[in-house]
């Protein structure tokens, strides 16, 4: 099966000659070369890898390009990452908490454990039918599983909030949306940093696109 980027490898080559500061951020950050580079040239391009220069470097995409039509935004993506690490341009910020359903994909389990842990025993008086599945589950798995459970969700969760922190700082965020992520993240684990990447992440290619 013919390679769809490989195809039109001659034309994304010349139009990429155009842009010799973002090649050398690509050599720089993502071809790994740590020696001084004053210039760049693409020579070729597919779905798996960009290259190279005269020291020949390939740049391997991953995961591989789908297709013709995701190598501009991969590319300004490549390109923005490249930069904000080097040190050529800041940081995007993020000023708001942004909600997505996508967050809650933890939330049943969370919910299920939960339920589980704390409903009344059937010779407690708080006891109702309502709490019969709990009662059921809890008598089929081992006495220790819950609690390696939630030590579980406990470590994990509180390691993935460091994480959060970590990005709220890098990307400048105000203290009241800084504290909802972290919250957040806290309470349901990594579908929060995620999305907080995801807003990251078009933050840096809405800032590229309006530099054009």
């Amino acid at each position: 099966m013919a390679d769809p980027v490989a195809e039109k490898s001659g034309f994304l080559c010349m139009y990429m000659s155009n842009h010799p500061d973002t090649l050398v951020s690509y050599v720089r950050y993502w071809g790994k070369v740590t020696e001084h580079v004053t210039s760049a040239k693409m020579t070729s391009i597919d779905t798996k890898t960009k290259g190279g220069v005269s020291k020949d470097v390939r740049i391997v995409f991953d995961p591989p390009l789908s297709g013709y039509e995701e190598v501009k935004p991969r590319l300004l993506s490549m390109k923005a990452d490249a930069e904000e690490e080097l040190g050529m341009v800041p940081a995007p910020q993020i000023t708001s908490f942004r909600y997505t359903p996508k967050m809650l994909q933890t939330g049943i389990p969370l919910a299920l454990l939960i339920y589980t842990t704390f409903s009344p025993t059937p010779n407690s008086p708080n006891y109702s039918p309502l709490f019969a599945p709990a009662d059921y589950i809890r008598s089929i798995i081992p006495p220790w599983m819950i609690t390696f459970s939630w030590g579980l969700v406990v470590s994990f969760h509180w390691l993935e909030s460091f994480y959060t922190l970590y990005l709220c700082k890098k990307h400048r965020t105000p203290f009241i949306v800084g504290l909802q992520y972290w919250l957040a993240t806290v309470a349901l684990g990594f579908p929060v940093w995620i999305e907080l990447r995801r807003q990251v992440q078009e933050a840096r290619i809405e800032s590229i696109m309006k530099g054009k």
